[in-house]
C-alpha cells in the first residue's frame, strides 16, 4: 500500500508553475471550488479573504474586502476579467443575495478543497501556495516589486514581499 508520501510529491518552499496552476483549475469541475482557487491563485487572495467576500464585494474586476488582514476598514483586490466574469455568473446562477457570503464555508473545508485539487496533480497544495503563485507570476511577467508588493499581496512592507519566496533576489 503506498503512503501519503509516496504519492505527493514533496516541494516545501518550491513555487508552482503556470502550468500545474493552470492544469488544477481545469481539472477542478465543481465551480464554487474552481472559482475559489482561481480567485488565490490569479488575485492573490487569502483564503479568509475569498470565505468572507460577499455579493455586493464584487465590483467587475475590483473586489471589495471588507476587515482585511491589515486591519485598515477595507481593501481592493484586482482580478483579471475572465475570473471576474465566473463570479458574477455563478453570483447570479446561485441566487446568491448582497450581504450573503459567496463562499459559505469554514476555513478548513476550503482548505479540504484546496487540498484535493493539488492531489489530481500528486502535489501537496495549500491556499498560500496559490497566493504565492499570484505574485511570482506577476514578477515574472515584470511586474514592479512595488505593485506586486501593494497591489497584489497587499503587503504593509516591501520586506515582507521580498521574503514571501516569489520574487527574484535580485530585487
Amino acid at each position: 500500500m503506498c503512503k501519503k508520501a509516496d504519492i505527493l510529491k514533496s516541494r516545501p518552499g518550491e513555487t508552482l508553475e503556470k502550468d500545474t496552476i493552470d492544469e488544477i483549475i481545469f481539472k477542478t469541475k465543481n465551480p464554487r471550488n474552481r472559482i475559489m482557487l482561481e480567485l488565490m491563485a490569479r488575485g492573490g487572495m487569502r483564503v479568509g479573504e475569498v470565505l468572507k467576500l460577499r455579493a455586493m464585494d464584487v465590483h467587475d474586476r475590483k473586489l471589495v474586502l471588507q476587515e482585511p488582514k491589515s486591519g485598515k476598514e477595507a481593501e481592493m483586490v484586482f482580478v483579471p476579467r475572465k475570473v471576474s466574469e465566473r463570479l458574477k455568473n455563478y453570483v447570479r446562477d446561485k441566487d446568491i443575495g448582497p450581504e450573503e457570503r459567496i463562499f459559505p464555508l469554514s476555513y478548513s473545508a476550503a482548505r479540504v478543497i484546496v487540498g484535493k485539487a493539488g492531489k489530481m496533480v500528486n502535489i501537496h497544495l495549500t491556499p498560500h501556495d496559490l497566493r504565492r503563485h499570484a505574485a511570482t507570476y506577476a514578477s515574472r511577467n515584470g511586474t514592479p516589486l512595488e505593485v506586486i508588493s501593494k497591489v497584489i499581496c497587499r503587503h504593509a512592507h516591501l520586506q515582507t514581499t521580498r521574503s514571501f519566496n516569489c520574487v527574484p533576489s535580485k530585487f
